[in-house]
């Protein structure tokens, strides 16, 4: 099961298919079904290749999982607001979208890492760029407020003395929309997780002047999430969850040809150009969730000084990071 765009509308419609009986646990409390929600970035690759290798159905059902459905999110900030809704049970997505689910009571944790920066601001070929100051008066889409990017981005501006909200213009964009505005000129660039940027070189549409990396080094970017109710019903279960996500993640890492293509055949995407993406972006697949705890509680901060938090929230707020070392025997 697989949703390729989701809108506000979309977002109630798969709520209310939950809500109507389509459920992970029937009436007897036996799970028999797990939801994943994924992002069409490279930066999530590991679920794909897992689910694509048939490795989530065969290594969860020792534990009664029959169906395994995954659900395609533009963004982090819907695939929360889902999550929310009590309807997926594991998600890779973005540190900074948890962090404001959890602070509006979302029962989950972090519970692996997924990768390490892989962004770029990329500007149209006629936009000049020497310095944060060459933003000013611009019109940049990212993903909407409160994600990595957005939270990345504002924080960035903010600390080169440019005030996100009067200096320049930024608007919410999923990775198509924002696509296809660079490439109408209806924006003047864009700050987007990989592969993205390297297609809209690619197509002549822009060139990236900043990556990610350079914004915040070896800053936090796609996590992986499970709800609080498989941690405390499931935790075995949640483990062989963290053992087949670090399968893929070091299968990809020594096998990035053939990663690219399972995101190429995924996602209807040129193989050679994902695999472009993945040879010149600064991203770095990493499972190991103990290097990104002090920097997600950076993010934390940041969100509550920008506003979008009303309340601190603390590493153990966020992180669980037992199952990684009880599968890791670090």
């Amino acid at each position: 099961m697989k949703i390729t765009t989701i809108t506000f509308i979309s977002i109630m419609l798969v709520a209310a298919v939950f809500l109507s009986g389509c459920t992970s646990a029937p009436e007897d409390d036996t799970m028999t079904e797990i939801n994943i929600g994924y992002q069409p970035s490279t930066h999530q690759i590991a679920h794909m290749t897992a689910m694509e290798k048939g490795w989530w159905a065969e290594d969860l059902a020792p534990f009664g999982i029959e169906t395994v459905n995954e659900f395609e999110f533009p963004s982090g900030a819907p695939e929360m607001q889902v999550m929310l809704a009590g309807d997926l049970d594991v998600a890779y997505v973005g540190a900074a979208p948890v962090i404001i689910a959890l602070a509006s009571d979302l029962d989950a944790k972090i519970i692996a890492g997924v990768n390490t920066q892989g962004s770029d601001l990329v500007l149209r070929p006629e936009v000049p760029y020497e310095s944060p100051e060459d933003l000013k008066g611009l019109k940049i889409a990212t993903f909407p407020p409160g994600t990595i990017q957005d939270t990345l981005l504002k924080n960035w501006l903010i600390e080169n003395g440019l005030d996100p909200e009067n200096d320049l213009e930024i608007v919410a964009m999923g990775p198509g929309d924002a696509k296809a505005a660079i490439a109408a000129d209806q924006v003047d660039g864009v700050f987007l997780p990989h592969p993205a940027p390297t297609f809209i070189e690619a197509e002549g549409n822009g060139r990236s002047v900043l990556a990610s990396g350079e914004i915040m080094p070896d800053h936090p970017c796609c996590v992986l999430v499970v709800s609080g109710d498989l941690i405390r019903n499931n935790p075995e279960m949640v483990e062989q969850i963290v053992m087949t996500h670090i399968k893929a993640v070091e299968y990809d890492s020594a096998n990035v040809e053939e990663a690219a293509e399972t995101y190429g055949t995924k996602l209807t995407a040129d193989p050679e150009i994902v695999l472009k993406s993945l040879e010149e972006w600064d991203g770095v697949w990493s499972a190991d969730p103990r290097p990104l705890v002090n920097s997600t509680v950076e993010y934390a901060n940041i969100q509550y000084e920008l506003g979008y938090i009303s309340t601190e929230l603390t590493a153990e707020d966020i992180f669980d990071v037992s199952f990684y070392e009880a599968v890791s025997g670090e």
